[in-house]
């Protein structure tokens, strides 16, 4: 692939997540965005519809999760790696939404910092973050072997 091509694909795949991020509060169900963004330890929960919440939290996990895909399959071109993200996608976002669901059901304040942190994970491309020099760090030990 064309370097530039390449790099223009990786930077329209990352502008992808920015305009999820720019516009979660018009795009997306999240009435954890406000009493997140206020002093959460002392306050209750939000009202919500819990339904609703997990589609949408479910929507915004894969959108960020076919755009992550696309940049690591993009930087690496391979599909080993590609495939191996894709079952680590899965089963984290199996154990993080069910954690989730379990936390916004039995809210409690001493469990607020946990669930604050489990709904970061499903709503931002966090996994990608730490994918990324992971599988670099790879390459580089496989070159030198």
């Amino acid at each position: 692939m064309h370097q530039l091509k390449r790099y223009s694909f990786i930077l329209i795949l990352i502008l992808g997540l920015v305009l999820i991020r720019a516009f979660e509060a018009d795009l997306f169900y999240d009435p954890f965005l406000e009493f997140f963004k206020n002093d959460y330890l002392y306050l209750n929960t939000p009202v919500f519809d819990t339904v609703k919440l997990i589609a949408f939290t479910t929507l915004r996990y894969g959108l960020n999760t076919v755009l992550s895909l696309g940049i690591i399959y993009v930087v690496f071109k391979d599909r080993e790696i590609l495939t191996f993200s894709a079952m680590l996608y899965a089963v984290a976002y199996a154990i993080l939404i069910l954690v989730f669901l379990y936390l916004i059901i039995n809210a409690k304040q001493n469990d607020y910092f946990i669930l604050f942190n489990i709904r970061r994970f499903l709503i931002q491309p966090i996994l990608l973050l730490l994918l990324l020099p992971a599988f670099y760090y790879q390459k580089q030990i496989k070159k030198d072997i």
